[in-house]
């Protein structure tokens, strides 16, 4: 076979392995979904921040709250079950990277099949947090309490 062939052939291999982790991953965590998080790779393009349906993304060294981008007022539960007031500023939790805040992250759901995030990223760094394991359905009733 050509050079030609060999690359087309090494590349419909990568493909297959591709669908079967995808597959595999799909089957061993079903219903269980992340928050995301975004790795040291950043780049800090910025490209990540305005497709957020949640404003949970920001800039590296920016405090953030419930309340920006949300229709949150008064009192809202985070996700280790403190109760704190929606407008309260929280300290940045990257200063060199942007970054996710887990308690705004919904993984897109109820908004996008995919998190936008991470299909904009130039650099993949956008990628599942596994401290926060969560399924779909606390994934929806987080959008819902975000967005009323």
């Amino acid at each position: 076979p050509s050079f030609s062939n060999k690359i087309i052939l090494f590349s419909k291999f990568i493909f297959f392995i591709q669908i079967r982790l995808i597959t595999f991953t799909a089957k061993k965590f079903k219903n269980k979904v992340m928050a995301i998080k975004i790795t040291e790779e950043c780049i800090n393009c910025g490209a990540c921040e305005p497709e957020c349906p949640n404003n949970a993304i920001y800039e590296g060294g920016v405090q953030w709250s419930i309340a920006e981008g949300t229709t949150v007022q008064g009192s809202f539960t985070l996700v280790d079950g403190t109760s704190v007031d929606a407008n309260e500023k929280f300290a940045p939790i990257a200063v060199d990277t942007y970054y996710i805040t887990p308690n705004k992250c919904t993984e897109c759901q109820g908004f996008h099949e995919e998190p936008q995030c991470a299909a904009v990223c130039p650099v993949d760094c956008c990628v599942a947090d596994e401290l926060y394991e969560e399924t779909v359905e606390v994934l929806l009733a987080r959008k819902d309490a975000l967005h009323g």
